[in-house]
């Protein structure tokens, strides 16, 4: 399976009205564990030394060979993603509207961003194209991020992503960049996964645990994202570089899409092996969800 990719068909399918269709139910309440970073530490950069980064030489999909070995000079890295008390502040200061605010208030039949969601009666989740899904109402219509200030802003495409970027004074990392900055962080650099998992199989980041998209065990204590600082940091002191919401970088994939890492709270075992520093990921740059974020970086000086 190709992971999180979602096209116009597989959107129009999750909203085809079929009985496992989110829209006919409420997302199940989530009870979330009270964690985080301090507030002083929210916006904090770390530094990510020169260094080479072996790409594509443990490849579990095929979109990440070749086997190469790149060389990333330094810079430093946002601690987190960006959260969602970030990207207000610069919402406000400049007047931004998001890709997916745009297109909720149009009047495409298409307008809106993709959300995920379990229905309340059980059964299988899915995917919905839904008007009113925002980085502000993440959920759609009536919710909020009142309580949520300090989780990664999502529903974002690469270009707000950027604008966000440019406005603060950095910009999103390259794929080699990020995956450097990930792969020099782990636990146990021999073990990709051990990102993910410590050595007894616990989890050590917010991915899915269970049989996607039936049952999610919530082992993490997460069943969507989770704020920032939630789960331990990596030898950089950088956060949830695996798991939590998939990251934009600057580098192109395809025709028309940027490549995203990290994984998701939606990548599992059984269907989206992608919370490894080497998993990545195309989506189209006008694209926005539930489970995609970002991150910045800021050059050194030399």
């Amino acid at each position: 399976m190709r992971g999180f990719l979602i096209v116009p068909a597989l959107l129009a399918a999750a909203c085809s009205g079929s009985e496992t269709d989110p829209s006919k139910s409420e997302a199940v309440a989530e009870i979330r564990p009270a964690c985080g970073l301090p507030e002083q530490q929210i916006g904090a950069f770390a530094t990510v030394p020169e260094g080479a980064v072996e790409m594509g030489a443990h490849a579990m999909y095929p979109e990440e060979e070749p086997a190469r070995t790149v060389h990333v000079a330094a810079f430093s890295m946002q601690v987190h993603e960006v959260t969602n008390a970030q990207f207000e502040r610069f919402v406000v200061a400049t007047g931004y509207v998001t890709d997916a605010e745009r297109s909720s208030a149009s009047s495409d039949p298409a307008g809106g961003s993709a959300l995920f969601q379990m229905p309340e009666s059980g059964g299988a989740g899915g995917w919905m194209l839904k008007r009113g899904a925002t980085w502000k109402t993440p959920g759609g219509p009536g919710t909020g991020i009142a309580r949520q200030m300090n989780d990664p802003v999502v529903h974002v495409s690469l270009a707000d992503a950027t604008a966000y970027a440019t406005w603060a004074g950095g910009r999103l990392p390259t794929e080699e960049e990020w995956e450097h900055a990930a792969a020099a962080g782990l636990p146990d650099s021999a073990n990709r996964l051990s990102g993910a998992m410590d050595p007894a199989g616990k989890p050590i980041a917010n991915f899915w645990q269970g049989i996607f998209p039936v049952k999610n065990e919530v082992q993490d204590g997460f069943a969507g994202a989770a704020p920032a600082g939630c789960f331990p940091a990596s030898k950089l002191g950088l956060y949830d570089m695996i798991g939590n919401v998939w990251e934009w970088t600057d580098t192109p994939y395809a025709a028309g899409s940027n490549t995203i890492k990290g994984g998701s709270f939606l990548c599992a075992e059984n269907f989206c092996q992608r919370y490894r520093s080497a998993a990545r990921q195309g989506q189209e740059v006008d694209f926005s969800s539930n489970h995609i974020g970002f991150r910045i970086v800021k050059d050194v000086a030399k």
